[in-house]
């Protein structure tokens, strides 16, 4: 579904069960799922949850990626991600408001609240990365998005997420200049290698190049195997190794090289007094590991910019329109715009919503709200 494997059932026959189970299943019965499969239902009471869900709940002594990826061979396990296992997934809108929100605070912390003439560096344009462009375009920046594939880049363009694809990195710096000269917020997707990109930006930069004003990342670095493409390989052969047990020591040696390099590159635009963040994706850890012992020097996005918002009570809250039709959720964006009439962060937040980000699968809404307002909401 998303994050490298997060999957929302085991297989597909599992899915198919699951599904069954749901359709025969009555008000007094509660379905029980273990790592994307039906494994019981049992007689409970209306009051009761329907489902309740477990994925991958390993004892830590065995809580290892070689040994969760046996199990996962063997079709004993899922990595369910944050929401796809927990079905609440609601395609890239469930992660734009968190990360506008962190780039706002970004803004606010950094320059005075305004992201006009500015622009962001990042990488990583899957299910959660496919986020930060048009995040950025949300809070007022211009953003360079980075990413390998040019199947991500499609889907983000074909969707809004991003404005445009530059033809390489001296066209990025072209469409950045323009932009941000001109105020303007525009998303640009740039496929490459991250491993190879950010340390040509940092070699521009000391040469007296443009200069991004924050740099994060969102690629899937916490997948070694699936989630992050060593630099010098192709697309295919990475996908063939992923394929191939036999490849995955190998793999997973050279995708953390490559972490290491990237966040040394990180490192080296800190140090020139650009904020960096990483974005809860163990990128620092990866290269820690691999060799780069000050790869904790800058934060992560929670206690960086998040935590600010923890602090007053803010936090997701999430719903789906079960009935398939938007209207409703447009309904629920109205309702909320009533009940909270002096929110006007909020009001931004839906409109642009609205008008931006479309629908993957049922119709879905996201929104921060603070505390005293999720149970005003939800009731």
């Amino acid at each position: 579904v998303y994050g490298g494997i997060g999957r929302a059932a085991r297989n597909w026959e599992s899915y198919d069960q699951i599904l069954e189970s749901l359709k025969e299943l009555e008000d007094d019965e509660t379905l029980l799922v273990q790592s994307g499969k039906p494994v019981g239902v049992f007689q409970t009471h209306e009051n009761a949850p329907r489902v309740l869900i477990a994925n991958s709940n390993l004892v830590p002594r065995w809580a290892t990626w070689a040994h969760f990826n046996e199990l996962d061979r063997k079709d004993l396990l899922m990595y369910g991600q944050m929401t796809a296992g927990s079905w609440i997934y609601i395609g890239t809108q469930g992660i734009v408001q968190g990360t506008y929100e962190t780039f706002v605070e970004a803004g606010r912390q950094h320059y005075n609240g305004s992201w006009a003439g500015r622009w962001i560096l990042t990488a990583g344009l899957g299910g959660m990365g496919g986020a930060q462009p048009l995040a950025a375009t949300f809070a007022g920046a211009t953003s360079l998005n980075i990413e390998c594939q040019q199947s991500s880049i499609d889907f983000r363009l074909r969707t809004g997420y991003v404005d445009k694809q530059a033809d390489n990195l001296d066209h990025a710096y072209e469409l950045i200049k323009q932009h941000t000269a001109a105020g303007e917020a525009v998303s640009i997707a740039l496929l490459g290698n991250a491993a190879d990109i950010l340390p040509e930006i940092v070699k521009r930069a000391k040469a007296g190049e443009i200069k991004p004003d924050l740099v994060t990342d969102q690629t899937s670095a916490h997948d070694l195997i699936n989630g992050y493409l060593p630099s010098g390989w192709t697309v295919e052969e990475w996908k063939a190794a992923q394929e191939n047990p036999e490849q995955h020591a190998a793999l997973t040696k050279a995708a953390a090289a490559s972490c290491a390099v990237h966040v040394q590159a990180m490192l080296d635009l800190q140090d020139m007094g650009i904020p960096a963040t990483d974005y809860g994706n163990n990128i620092r850890q990866v290269a820690f590991d691999a060799g780069v012992k000050d790869a904790f020097n800058f934060p992560g996005f929670v206690p960086a910019y998040v935590r600010p918002l923890f602090c007053q009570g803010k936090g997701p809250f999430r719903w789906v329109a079960l009935s398939g039709d938007p209207e409703d959720i447009y309904k629920t964006d109205q309702k909320i715009k009533e009940l909270f009439p002096e929110n006007t962060q909020i009001h931004r937040w839906l409109d642009m919503a609205k008008e931006r980000i479309q629908f993957q699968g049922l119709p879905a809404r996201i929104c921060w709200l603070g505390l005293g307002e999720r149970d005003k909401a939800g009731l």
